[in-house]
């Protein structure tokens, strides 16, 4: 295990989708950010003086930027994944040696490709996790 032991450089980081059941780099990567929460349920009861909660269910979603490109396996699953079934995520924030790797099943809920006449052509994808996320130390 390579264990990051100072601060974490994006710079390295990879993105993998399913690609007809392997996982394959999305070329082009920006960014991408992972967001999870839990709900929870509030359990408080006549003749508590505060409120009190307990953690419910937890979900997660995310999204990524990339640099368009027309030979892009990955990215083009992506793009046609909206209205397909789950596909597997991984997620490597300092790349596939060190640090942790995040994976799970997602469901692409939108796709967007914005260019301008200063800039390169950008595409950036939204998503719903299905199930846990889960975290591996590399």
């Amino acid at each position: 295990m390579a264990t990051n032991t100072t601060t974490y450089n994006g710079q390295s980081g990879v993105v993998k989708y399913d690609v007809s059941g392997t996982a394959t780099a999305v070329a082009e990567v920006r960014s991408f950010t992972i967001d999870q929460e839990t709900a929870t349920v509030e359990n408080t009861v006549m003749g508590d003086s505060n409120r009190t909660y307990l953690p419910s269910l937890a979900q997660f979603s995310g999204t990524m930027d990339v640099f368009f490109r027309d030979d892009d396996s990955a990215a083009n699953a992506l793009f046609a994944g909206i209205g397909a079934d789950a596909a597997t995520l991984e997620v490597f924030p300092s790349g596939e040696t060190t640090g942790i790797k995040l994976s799970g099943e997602i469901i692409i809920t939108g796709h967007s490709i914005t260019s301008n006449f200063d800039g390169m052509v950008e595409a950036s994808v939204s998503f719903q996790g299905t199930g846990a996320l889960t975290k591996a130390d590399l």
